[in-house]
């Protein structure tokens, strides 16, 4: 928990009463479900939890928002954001049925009104969102088609509407296709080897019929 306030230092008792559950939660599904590499497990708060809430050093999102987090996983970004940003509404999808069961069993332990997690395949609905956030789930083309259609017309933040995408490495030759892409080095809002290479790319991405 040290670490989350420590770049985080404005969490209410509530939300530092959801993050300091987060442990002892994963710990117990994973050891059922594999959702965390068994490695990191022990690194959760910086590898999983600071690293999704990477997303929030480049926006806040703000009330009434609409978020889509894509390949979420074990609730990876979308569920610290979720504890982060209250007021915005946050809906989880994966392809793969027994993480979503992870994902909304922690959901109800937390409390959280403001998530919506279904086991589904990205492309394979309809629903709108002003950000589609994910961790690295496919490479950013085949990304940008995935969702393309589910990007909103309105925009109610700075950042237009679009995609925040945490990944690390070098990514010249993925967003080559991209000019509009912005990449954010996580090394500078996070200390630590982990986040020397990690990042959050943003692509703004215009309402498409």
């Amino acid at each position: 928990m040290n670490i989350l306030l420590k770049y985080f230092p404005n969490l209410t008792e509530e939300q530092q009463l959801q993050f300091s559950k987060l442990k002892d939660l994963y710990t117990e599904w994973n050891a059922k479900i594999n959702v965390i590499s068994r490695k990191d497990i022990d690194l959760l708060y910086e590898r999983h939890v600071l690293h999704s809430l990477g997303v929030a050093k480049v926006l806040e999102f703000k009330s009434g928002a609409h978020v889509l987090d894509v390949g979420t996983g074990g609730g990876f970004p979308g569920i610290p954001l979720a504890i982060l940003f209250p007021e915005t509404q946050f809906y989880l999808v994966d392809v793969i049925a027994k993480k979503i069961r992870v994902v909304n069993e922690v959901v109800h332990a937390l409390g959280l009104q403001n998530v919506k997690a279904e086991q589904r395949k990205a492309g394979t609905f309809d629903e709108r969102f002003d950000f589609i956030v994910s961790r690295a789930v496919t490479n950013m083309p085949d990304f940008v088609k995935w969702i393309r259609k589910n990007i909103a017309k309105k925009s109610i933040h700075e950042l237009q509407n679009g995609i925040l995408y945490l990944k690390g490495g070098d990514l010249t030759e993925e967003l080559a296709l991209f000019p509009k892409a912005t990449q954010y080095n996580l090394s500078e809002y996070f200390e630590g080897d982990f986040f020397e290479t990690k990042k959050v790319v943003y692509l703004p991405l215009k309402y498409k019929l």
